[in-house]
């Protein structure tokens, strides 16, 4: 595969400082082929106006994050948008789908915009009415006829939304007519309204004749208004991924009880169709979706997530409404490093695939590996870190740097993870590469 010198830069520097690449991922799925043939036919359902929902299900340090990324890459090359939103007990709990909302509209992002792209889709929204206003006849030099034809397509293409969220199509109104008379002060208020954000100036929302804040009953609808703006701007759906919900689990018993709810509604409205075009993926852990502290504490939540996994796992169904990711193998990890090394060995000195040759990534992973318990599910973040800014870089930029005679691996507790750091029994770890 070509890659550009960006992208490849991108993700070399990301691996280097110990992070998933924000693009790139492809480069990186490694043992995720077996999926890909579901979750784009399952893509394909949204762009084409269905929805899907899915769960994901994987230990700590399993990849779920770098799953969902992956997905949400593959996502915006089928149009949609794509928003991450991580489900927290005191930033964004579940059972108040106005923070959902919030930090969806403030992570939105397309393949065109990088987040917040909220601002874009609406302005490229109100193009395309205007566009067809004028295609439908309206004169380009009638200001009055064609904002009346911008209204009228407006309201007919918000009907359906307006039945459930009437403020959502009046704040479109309002940041419409800001804009239009160059008051950029009330068109930003109205825009943090339209994004869920508290706190918006009375003034901003009596221009655009509203009056309070997003609640969690009007969320749903204002994601229904979304998906309207995006279909109608360009974009084919939206994918919106809630990480981590296990941490439900942790929360108190009334609290949990109604963010599951709160998860069941939204399954159930997917199921619906009130919400065309929107892909939603939740990730947790196995003990999340079969612990008495997380799914099954609603059996109607956990009936409809239900899936079978007692067989082996190269018999996983990828079309179930749940997957598992198994996590990295020894086998897994040196794909990896290979590809890490050879997406290096692209832009860098003849030196680096000589000295760090299969056998020398090997030896680094299970090095690596061993530090962290013998977990190789545990081991790529720290392994890569390392290949990239212990390994690679000095073959690259000392011409008499060999790993196997100049470097020791040092994996300390302090640049570790929680997961990782758990898995270590002393903190500080050496070895010695033969």
């Amino acid at each position: 595969m070509k890659v550009s010198e960006r992208r490849r830069r991108e993700v070399i520097d990301a691996l280097r400082r110990g992070t998933v690449p924000s693009a790139g991922l492809d480069l990186l799925a490694v043992g995720l082929d077996r999926f890909t043939a579901a979750l784009d036919a399952e893509l394909d359902t949204a762009a084409r106006g269905g929805a899907v929902f899915k769960a994901v299900r994987g230990e700590y340090g399993s990849g779920k994050t770098f799953f969902a990324r992956w997905l949400a890459e593959r996502a915006k090359r089928h149009g949609l948008a794509v928003a991450e939103v991580q489900i927290s007990e005191t930033e964004t709990p579940l059972h108040r789908l106005e923070t959902v909302y919030r930090r969806l509209c403030e992570n939105l992002s397309t393949a065109e915009f990088p987040p917040s792209a909220l601002r874009s889709v609406i302005d490229a929204w109100m193009f395309t009415l205007e566009e067809d206003a004028l295609a439908a006849g309206v004169p380009e030099s009638d200001a009055e006829a064609l904002n009346g034809a911008v209204e009228s397509l407006l309201e007919k293409r918000l009907t359906e939304v307006s039945r459930s969220a009437p403020t959502f199509a009046a704040a479109l109104r309002g940041y419409r007519a800001a804009v239009a008379g160059g008051d950029p002060a009330t068109a930003e208020g109205v825009l943090a309204w339209l994004g869920g954000q508290p706190h918006v100036s009375a003034a901003a929302k009596r221009a655009a004749g509203v009056r309070g804040d997003l609640d969690h009953f009007g969320a749903l609808g204002f994601l229904q208004g979304l998906l309207t703006v995006l279909r109608d701007s360009g974009h084919r759906g939206l994918l919106l991924v809630l990480d981590e919900v296990e941490t439900l689990q942790r929360v108190r018993s009334d609290v949990r009880d109604k963010a599951l709810n709160a998860l069941r509604q939204l399954v159930d409205e997917i199921d619906s169709g009130r919400f065309p075009g929107l892909y939603v993926l939740v990730t947790g852990t196995p003990a999340f979706f079969e612990g008495h502290q997380g799914l099954q504490r609603l059996p109607p939540l956990a009936s409809r997530l239900a899936a079978d996994f007692t067989t082996d796992p190269r018999f996983d169904n990828p079309r179930a409404v749940q997957i598992r990711l198994p996590g990295f193998t020894r086998d897994g990890l040196l794909e990896l490093g290979g590809r890490v090394r050879d997406l290096y060995a692209a832009g860098a000195s003849p030196r680096v695939p000589e000295l760090v040759d299969d056998a020398y990534v090997a030896l680094l992973a299970e090095a690596v590996a061993g530090s962290l318990g013998g977990r190789a599910g545990v081991a790529p973040r720290v392994f890569l870190k390392k290949l990239v800014g212990d390994v690679l870089d000095r073959v690259d930029q000392f011409a008499d740097f060999d790993p196997r005679e100049h470097y020791r691996l040092t994996v300390r507790s302090a640049e570790l993870n929680e997961i990782e750091r758990n898995a270590l029994t002393t903190d500080d770890v050496e070895l010695d590469l033969p």
